[in-house]
C-alpha cells in the first residue's frame, strides 16, 4: 500500500503567523487608508471621478456670475485646494473609513437641486442653481488593484514574520 506524508513544520508556523496578524490589521488598514486619500485627492487635482469620467463643468450661468462678482475660478473642487485638505481617513483593527467632514462636500458628491436646501432670509433659492454631482470618494479600478496588492503584501510578509 501506497501512502503520501505531509511534513507541514514550515506551514503551520505560516498559518499561525497570518491568523495572528489579522487579529489586529491596523498597520495594513493605515496604509490603505493613505492610498485612499492619496488617490482621492489626485482625483480632485485632475477633476477626476473614481471611474475616470471628468468632472461635470461649471454651467455658464455658474460663470457669469462668478465674472459678475469678480471671482476667480478653475477647474471644479480645484480653486484653492481646500476641499482637498478636508479629507481624512481613520483606519481600525478591521477596517478604514475614508471621507471629507466638510459641510459641501455632500453636495458636491451627491449634487443638489436649485432650492433643495430652502431659502435665505432674502427668499432666493439654497442653493441659486443646481449643482451637479461631483464624485471624488470611491474606489477607482486602480484603487481596487492596488488595495489588493497591499493585502497581498502585508499577508506574505505576516506568513514570513513566523516565530
Amino acid at each position: 500500500m501506497a501512502a503520501i506524508v505531509y511534513n507541514t513544520d514550515t506551514l503551520d508556523p505560516a498559518l499561525a503567523a497570518v491568523a495572528a496578524a489579522v487579529e489586529d490589521m491596523s498597520p495594513v488598514m493605515e496604509a490603505i487608508g493613505e492610498l485612499l486619500l492619496v488617490s482621492a485627492q489626485d482625483r480632485m487635482r485632475d477633476g477626476e471621478q473614481p471611474d475616470g469620467s471628468p468632472f461635470a463643468p461649471r454651467s455658464q450661468t455658474t460663470l457669469d456670475r462668478y465674472a459678475k462678482l469678480g471671482l476667480t475660478f478653475g477647474q471644479p473642487l480645484n480653486v484653492s485646494g481646500d476641499m482637498r485638505n478636508t479629507l481624512f481617513y481613520d483606519a481600525a483593527p478591521d477596517s478604514v473609513e475614508y471621507g471629507s467632514n466638510a459641510i459641501q462636500a455632500a453636495v458636491m458628491q451627491f449634487g443638489a437641486a436649485k432650492g433643495g436646501f430652502g431659502k435665505a432670509s432674502n427668499g432666493s433659492s439654497i442653493p441659486w442653481g443646481t449643482i451637479p454631482a461631483r464624485p471624488f470618494i470611491g474606489l477607482s479600478d486602480d484603487d481596487q488593484t492596488n488595495i489588493i496588492a497591499e493585502l497581498e503584501d502585508w499577508l506574505e510578509e505576516a506568513a514570513n514574520a513566523q516565530d
